[in-house]
């Protein structure tokens, strides 16, 4: 379990919930506690309530534990939604083989999202959009965030394309289903790191169905000044349907376009 750290959010105490229809931050009696309106706010929660709901709702029924920004999202004034930002699961190399000269305190994935199907429409983008003007002044060296979609999700990560994503590709990753639950095949290498389910995984391999599926690479600057940081030049959205972006293709659609 990650441990407090510097650049972790500071805990805001008790805090009332906006009370008005003017859109902005809001603090507890220690610290900033989120940013919203009466209608639609994120606030943080504690690890222990939003790996509950996490535990209970996603569809992967399993947690991150490098996880230590954790948000509730309240529509009319119940919590509708948790998202949880942390590291990576390579923490420094594997940022920087996308983002050149990022430190472990500059930028955060978005390890889980839910939201309850009651929720409103464009409830996930509105919620992504309050959550970053929040790391934007809770995490103030935070410049970047990355998440991941999948074939999983119909919509190849139309939620990330609505929110202002910038879309840096695909790669194609194996998992492992096994009585009812997917594995990442990385749990095949880690050791002990894999915990009880990596060896469970390795002992029982020869029962579990490998499947490869595409995923999904979304990147949302904070710091705008950024992207000349990239490493790869941002693609055009991905559709189901339709051919999958190539850089190569778009390279010799327009002359001159080069990788950053």
């Amino acid at each position: 379990m990650a441990t407090k750290k510097d650049h972790h959010p500071a805990q805001p105490g008790n805090y009332s919930a906006p009370s008005t229809d003017l859109v902005g931050y809001f603090n507890g009696e220690q610290a900033l506690a989120g940013f919203g309106c009466r209608a639609f706010y994120v606030a943080l929660i504690p690890r222990a309530e939003a790996n509950r709901i996490i535990l209970a709702n996603h569809y992967s029924r399993r947690i991150v534990a490098n996880s230590y920004v954790h948000l509730g999202c309240w529509v009319d004034g119940v919590m509708r939604g948790v998202l949880q930002f942390g590291y990576a699961l390579n923490p420094v190399a594997g940022a920087q083989k996308i983002v050149a000269g990022t430190e472990v305190d500059q930028y955060l994935e978005l390890n889980r999202m839910w939201f309850d199907d009651i929720a409103p429409r464009n409830s996930e983008s509105r919620a992504l959009s309050y959550a970053f003007k929040f790391i934007k002044r809770a995490c103030p060296r935070v410049a970047w965030v990355q998440s991941f979609a999948d074939e999983r999700c119909g919509g190849w990560g139309v939620v990330y394309q609505a929110a202002n994503f910038l879309y840096l590709g695909h790669h194609k990753t194996s998992f492992y289903e096994l009585d009812g639950e997917t594995y990442h095949e990385m749990l095949l290498t880690t050791g002990r790191k894999g915990g009880g389910r990596g060896q469970y995984l390795r002992d029982n391999l020869d029962r579990a169905t490998r499947r490869s599926l595409l995923q999904f690479r979304y990147i949302y600057l904070i710091k705008q000044g950024w992207l000349s940081r990239f490493k790869k030049t941002p693609l055009p959205f991905p559709k189901p349907g339709h051919p999958l972006p190539d850089r190569r293709r778009l390279r010799q659609s327009r002359p001159g376009v080069t990788t950053v």
